[in-house]
């Protein structure tokens, strides 16, 4: 599913709930090889993703996490702009 987001940016959604580790990983680090400069990667999962945080910000990208009902958790997900 793509939406629209401010400035013009493109999300994409990833539903992981329920899936067993490892694969909400792999399926995010998937996901991430695709995305595109303008777009936006979001997670939703079970869990707080904590080691997913440091991959992140190791290979460049920024996210904000938020909890939404039932105690899942949606990660935004982006690469900043190049400047």
């Amino acid at each position: 599913m793509n939406a629209i987001l401010e400035h013009g940016w493109s999300s994409r959604l990833l539903d992981v709930g329920g899936l067993e580790p490892p694969e909400p990983m792999v399926r995010i680090l998937e996901a991430l090889d695709t995305l595109g400069q303008d777009e936006r990667l979001r997670v939703l999962i079970d869990r707080e993703p904590v080691p997913l945080y440091r991959i992140l910000l190791r290979n460049g990208y920024q996210y904000r996490t938020t909890v939404q009902e039932e105690q899942r958790y949606e990660v935004l997900i982006w690469l900043p702009p190049i400047a």
